[in-house]
């Protein structure tokens, strides 16, 4: 067994994608007291804040850093949809992404709830909205990735949703925190090694 070193100021992680290749059966979405709405060519910068409070417990970043020109190619893409979970006062607390740009397929790229809702049994309503909406017409395969950096449940989340492992694949980055793309305090669970190269 042959273990890789990763610099300091990097993070590693295992990423599983998982599928699903057959529409599941119909089930009632449970009540909540949240809402989807859908954001149609969003803000880039009401999007990227979003983004940021739902994902940087799990050290989201990638939206973070994509220059303007590559964002907004996805953001104002017609077969990219783009969702804001609400709450009663109409505050984002959540985003589902769901990308049709392969023919036949949608990826849920993004789907989480911020910290003051994990945990309290939404997470089966949005997965709910999300299997509804992306099983549309013409769609064979739904898939997603998750990875050990994401909540502890993700994985098992997943498949009692219906979705089944495929693959995995070993993914390095620079530490996110150590560029300035996301707080220093953000995921204090994931050890940040390169912290004492920045006093």
């Amino acid at each position: 067994m042959a273990l890789t070193p990763v610099p300091d100021d990097h993070v590693a992680t295992i990423v599983t994608t998982l599928e699903m290749t057959g529409r599941p059966r119909p089930a009632p979405v449970p009540p909540s007291p949240l809402q989807l709405v859908r954001w149609e060519r969003p803000d880039s910068a009401r999007y990227r804040t979003l983004f940021r409070r739902v994902g940087a417990p799990w050290l989201w970043f990638s939206r973070l850093v994509m220059d303007e020109v590559a964002l907004r190619a996805i953001l104002d893409d017609d077969s990219v949809h783009i969702y804001a979970v609400v709450d009663r006062n109409r505050v984002e607390v959540g985003m589902l992404e769901l990308d049709f740009r392969e023919p036949g397929q949608c990826e849920l790229g993004f789907v989480g709830l911020v910290p003051e809702w994990t945990g309290k049994g939404q997470g089966g309503w949005l997965m709910r909205q999300a299997l509804a909406l992306g099983w549309r017409a013409g769609i064979s395969r739904l898939w997603v990735h998750t990875c050990t950096l994401d909540h502890p449940s993700a994985l098992g989340f997943y498949r009692r949703f219906g979705f089944t492992p495929i693959s995995r694949t070993v993914e390095t980055f620079t530490d996110p925190r150590l560029i300035g793309a996301l707080p220093g305090d953000s995921a204090p669970q994931i050890p940040c090694l390169g912290a004492a190269s920045r006093r």
